[in-house]
């Protein structure tokens, strides 16, 4: 699980284009969005994106469970984990 973690960490970062963190800047209980990281719901919206391409996810963001899922770089490693599927 350390090593998806550290898959997203970079992945958020190159994702976003956010030059100023390093991974080491992002702990695995770090709150993401808001007064966290500082993640937008655009950045939600790219970061949707992104996982789609790189691991096959489908989102569905109409539910509640996206800002669960979404929280934190082990609530993020947890869903991959459990939805990943062959990249498209």
């Amino acid at each position: 699980m350390e090593d998806l973690k550290n898959e997203l960490r970079e992945l958020i970062i190159s994702t976003l284009e956010m030059e100023d963190v390093s991974p080491d800047d992002i702990e695995d209980d770090t709150i993401l969005f808001g007064d966290g990281l500082g993640l937008d719901s655009i950045d939600a919206l790219e970061l949707g994106m992104a996982l789609r391409k790189t691991y096959g996810i489908r989102i569905n963001g109409k539910t509640n469970e996206v800002r669960q899922n979404f929280a934190t770089i082990s609530s993020l490693a947890e869903f991959v984990a459990a939805h990943r599927q062959a990249p498209e």
